[in-house]
């Protein structure tokens, strides 16, 4: 029988990317060292770091200009000159994601993801690409997740949905109450509203009422081969969390298919489920923020809390910011 997981080594599964200071590790041969830098023009952060098999699959075009020099750089190229430096590169990644598509090189760009992640930290907004193409530039990926919970008798509970068995990634397995990418175009805010709505079926007034921004979490992931057959991805990751105190008849309830069904489950459920890594990876570091949050773990009762404070905040390897350094 497995081991029960503790929070810490839940942490760690899904922030898995070594500690490494990859802009600064000489490239030699070993994977992790030997990333590619994505550059967007007239700035010098990378915005991404790019795994070489990748680099060397992807039909470049003559919007980019790929260095295999010390430090090895792939270079957004500006055609605009100034003009218009954004749709430039807008331009440039659309055409080259659709010539990866077409060569068939990339399992995951065949996803139904159709919707643009905005590149985080980027000087001129709003520089954006494809959400299936995100992680092979290995550009920071942004996320919103909601907890919706109730207060009873017997203290508080928490709706727990179960996602739906056909999903490519994480059949079965629980999630957090509401969730999704945010699209390029919309806010972290406005990502709960609509999901809210499509995955759970939550009166959209009541939750921009009641729905509250409380935390962030940030952590980088080293992707496997189920996600698109490169092992080694390095993905930044940035989700917005939010939580929401429902009333008793406001039920969450499937609309869309990727929800199978929705629990109402007592903390001691949901640590039993976390224990058992019935969560999919990073809803189980959104339940133990939560738990952080409401005083359910802390540092009185989890010898790994300062720890696992850090791991849920992890400092990420690309601009959050159009003036970081």
């Amino acid at each position: 029988m497995a081991r029960p997981k503790t929070y810490l080594d839940l942490l760690k599964a899904v922030d898995s990317f070594p500690y490494i200071d990859i802009a600064r590790t000489p490239n030699d041969d070993h994977e992790e060292s030997s990333y590619y830098q994505l550059l967007l023009p007239s700035d010098p952060r990378p915005h991404g770091y790019m795994l070489p098999s990748v680099v060397k699959k992807i039909p470049w075009t003559s919007d980019f200009e790929v260095s295999h020099d010390c430090p090895r750089t792939v270079q957004v190229l500006d055609k605009s000159h100034g003009r218009d430096t954004a749709a430039a590169c807008n331009q440039a990644f659309a055409s080259v994601i659709a010539r990866a598509i077409e060569s068939g090189a990339f399992a995951t760009l065949g996803r139904p993801f159709r919707e643009d992640y905005k590149i985080l930290g980027a000087k001129y907004p709003s520089v954006q690409l494809l959400r299936a193409a995100a992680p092979l530039f290995g550009v920071c990926c942004r996320g919103a997740h909601m907890t919706a919970y109730v207060r009873t008798d017997e203290g508080m509970k928490i709706w727990v949905p179960r996602r739906s068995a056909h999903l490519f990634t994480y059949p079965r397995m629980l999630d957090t109450t509401v969730a999704g990418g945010v699209r390029a175009e919309e806010s972290p805010f406005e990502c709960i509203v609509h999901e809210s709505d499509e995955e759970a079926s939550l009166p959209t007034d009541f939750v921009r009422k009641h729905a509250r921004a409380c935390s962030a979490t940030t952590y980088v992931e080293q992707r496997n081969s189920g996600f698109g057959g490169e092992f080694g991805l390095m993905v930044p990751v940035c989700l917005y969390l939010y939580d929401i105190e429902l009333p008793f008849d406001i039920v969450p309830t499937p609309r869309d298919d990727e929800v199978e069904e929705f629990y109402l489950w007592d903390v001691d459920r949901v640590k039993k489920a976390l224990a058992n890594e019935e969560f999919k990876t990073n809803c189980a570091a959104v339940m133990i923020d939560f738990f952080i949050r409401h005083g359910i773990i802390t540092d009185e009762n989890e010898s790994d809390y300062l720890e696992i404070i850090s791991r849920l905040h992890r400092a990420l390897p690309v601009p959050t910011s159009p003036t970081a350094t």
